[in-house]
């Protein structure tokens, strides 16, 4: 049908909330609505059950997705890798717990992105602060990324995270800050007395250590406590109500570099299918109902470093990688969901958090870190030939470099950089420096220098707040300094990465001295890590005394030096003979469970109008003997695929696909596609199109 027939600049509407299990786009392994383990899920209203609770508990999600075509993706740093479509729309999830006697409240978002920059960091702060006031602060919120390598760039303001974005995206970014701060006040909105339980377990098959020559160098404290190279800790925090689960937060390490440089679509790589596949797989979540899904699960990063997804240590390719994310997410979810088979320890104990900003270019650290018995000071930024050369095992960068020595940047080092500059070599070496980026700072800002780091405490829950990178043995060490200064158990001290602001890796300095990719993107040297834990153990002594700590002055707002090269849509125009809407390529009339549904449509840009909370696509089934249509799946769901090509000068073909899931119930669909085409003035004209019937045999 054509754009006009389908009722031009019509919108799909939003569908409700579906109760059937078939209904979904495939049920998973777990299938169905029930619990898990005996554990049902519900919705969100209060159970006197928990009038009693030390807590209340809000859980808000809200969408994030930018501009998915003619964008630069963020995570493997290629040029090449520029968006043409939409896998599964990026989320973030937002829960706030708030401490009934005391009053104490924090914050935690996990949004599939790549990194949390000080840009969107500063904007939530700023817009959170003019909506509550005092309530909620740099000090007691948390924002975390799951570090997704399938999302989109140019929403930092530092130079250097904008090179392959052609700059600086100000739509993209808007979506971003845009959607944290609707998922915290939908968090905000949800308090509720709840009732929280901690759990551990442990993940074998979802990580692999990509640099064990590096991590071998530790000391048997560090390689005895992890003999196979990988951290397989696996934490869930749950949020009950009346004896349901209504809220899930789960810690594990491991890269969310499963989709490869290769792809070109927009997605939440491995933990973005796990949070996906237990709202809405296993819970029944709506993601385009009122306030989302009833059930909000998070999947959040930790000590992920040197954590792999590619279990055989070679880069994946594409298209394979979107059935290797799912497997990886799917064992994470598992993991995580299985723990709900025990009853895991109450949470009791007061809420509480501490953030000191430190300027890592020049930190002094005392014996007591160090390891050697002098003091030793970390020094400007710079990069390595290693972090050039990129990880081998899951996405190698610029040709010309390796992992380990690079001879030729070695000798300009030694002869050169370290002659005249003494503390460099002190803070540096043996790193073979390739880009003095802490002198280019003085001229334009590349990366930051003074970073926020956090401490945030929920019971017996310790979250350390670390803006980057962070290696099993870096995160074992900062977990036991901290767990030693607050009287915790390891398990409960947990590394929170990719937080508050972005500064690359984060090594131990027996790791650095190998200086593979994650030591030569170790920015600040060889003592970068004992001055975190020099700074942790400071935040901790003082919440342990309940003492306050001067925040220190932040990095400064360098919002003014964004730079953006990327011109944004002209104009749209159809493909020749066609109107916007107009169906080019029809469905097959029959499909069989299993197959793939293919549609082509005359479309329009998408950046014209992200969709942000709703949505480009639907398949809708016919409901009973009428005319009525249920929409099954979204351009969320992982069945789905949304490709933009551009033909012409100003055309779009957008080519929408539905695999088939293997429990679709039998019946008549259709596939409907929304969009914005935008004329020369600049107006925006929505416009809709959809496909004949097709059939799906059971």
């Amino acid at each position: 049908m054509s754009g006009a027939g389908a009722g031009a600049g019509e919108r799909p509407a939003r569908r409700s909330v579906l109760r059937g299990g078939a209904a979904l786009a495939g049920l998973g392994a777990f299938g169905g609505f029930g619990g898990f383990g005996g554990l049902a899920y519900g919705a969100s209203s209060a159970y006197a059950d928990d009038a009693d609770s030390p807590y209340l508990v809000g859980r808000g999600i809200a969408d994030v997705t930018g501009e998915i075509a003619e964008v630069g993706m963020m995570g493997y740093g290629r040029v090449d890798q520029q968006a043409e479509g939409l896998h599964a729309r990026l989320r973030a999830r937002a829960f706030v717990v708030v401490d009934r006697a005391g009053g104490e409240r924090v914050a935690l978002v996990v949004a599939d992105l790549g990194m949390i920059f000080d840009s969107v960091h500063r904007a939530v702060l700023r817009r959170l602060a003019e909506r509550y006031g005092g309530l909620y602060t740099a000090r007691n919120v948390l924002l975390a990324a799951t570090h997704t390598h399938a999302g989109p760039g140019g929403h930092a303001h530092h130079v250097l995270y904008n090179l392959t974005t052609l700059g600086f995206h100000r739509q993209t970014f808007a979506a971003i800050t845009d959607g944290i701060v609707e998922a915290l006040a939908r968090a905000h909105d949800d308090l509720a007395p709840s009732t929280l339980r901690l759990s551990h377990g442990e993940l074998r098959d979802a990580s692999a250590n990509r640099s064990l020559a590096a991590f071998r160098l530790n000391p048997a404290d560090i390689t005895g406590q992890f003999p196979d190279g990988i951290d397989p800790q696996t934490t869930l925090l749950r949020v009950e109500r009346g004896g349901r689960a209504v809220g899930a937060v789960n810690w594990f390490a491991t890269h969310g570099t499963s989709m490869s440089g290769d792809n070109r679509l927009i997605g939440g790589d491995n933990k973005g299918y796990a949070a996906y596949h237990w709202e809405r797989l296993v819970a029944g979540g709506d993601y385009l109902s009122p306030g989302g899904p009833d059930f909000v699960a998070a999947f959040a990063q930790t000590n992920a470093g040197d954590m792999s997804p590619n279990l055989s240590l070679t880069p994946p390719t594409h298209p394979e990688d979107i059935a290797a994310a799912r497997a990886c997410g799917l064992r994470q979810y598992e993991a995580a969901a299985g723990q709900l088979a025990a009853a895991g320890a109450p949470v009791t104990g007061p809420v509480d958090s501490r953030l000191v900003h430190v300027d890592l270019s020049a930190v002094t650290v005392g014996p007591a870190f160090t390891g050697d018995g002098r003091a030793h000071t970390t020094a400007p930024p710079a990069v390595g030939a290693a972090m050039a050369a990129g990880s081998m095992e899951d996405g190698p960068a610029f040709p010309g470099f390796v992992e380990g020595e690079n001879p030729l940047w070695d000798a300009i080092s030694d002869a050169v950089i370290y002659e005249v500059s003494p503390e460099l070599r002190e803070a540096h070496a043996p790193k073979d420096i390739v880009v003095p980026i802490g002198a280019m700072n003085d001229l334009f800002p590349w990366v930051q220098e003074i970073v926020p780091v956090q401490l945030l405490r929920v019971g017996q829950l310790y979250l350390v707040g670390v803006p980057g990178e962070v290696t099993i043995g870096a995160g074992l060490r900062l977990r036991r300094t901290v767990a030693e200064a607050v009287g915790a158990g390891v398990r409960d001290v947990l590394v929170a990465g990719y937080a508050g602001a972005y500064f690359h890796y984060l090594t131990t300095p027996e790791e650095y001295d190998a200086q593979q990719y994650e030591g030569g993107s170790t920015l600040f040297g060889r003592w970068q890590l004992p001055a975190l834990q020099q700074t942790a153990a400071g935040l901790a002594r003082a919440m342990a005394e309940g003492r306050e700590v001067p925040t220190g002055p932040g990095s400064p707002d360098i919002a003014d030096k964004a730079l953006s090269f990327q011109p944004g849509v002209v104009w749209d125009t159809p493909p020749a003979g066609s109107d916007f809407g107009d169906v080019l390529t029809e469905p097959e009339a029959a499909y069989a469970p299993g197959q793939r549904v293919t549609a082509v449509f005359a479309g329009a840009h998408p950046s014209n109008d992200p969709q942000r909370g709703g949505t480009y696509l639907l398949v809708q089934r016919r409901s009973g003997d009428g005319d009525a249509w249920e929409a099954v799946a979204d351009d969320g769901d992982w069945s789905t695929v949304l490709r933009w090509a551009r033909e012409g000068v100003a055309a779009s073909r957008v080519t929408i696909t539905w695999d088939v899931p293997e429990d679709a119930a039998p019946g008549t669909y259709r596939i409907r596609y929304t969009g914005d085409a935008k004329a020369l003035s600049g107006r925006l004209r929505g416009f809709s199109g959809t496909t004949r019937a097709f059939a799906v045999a059971g």
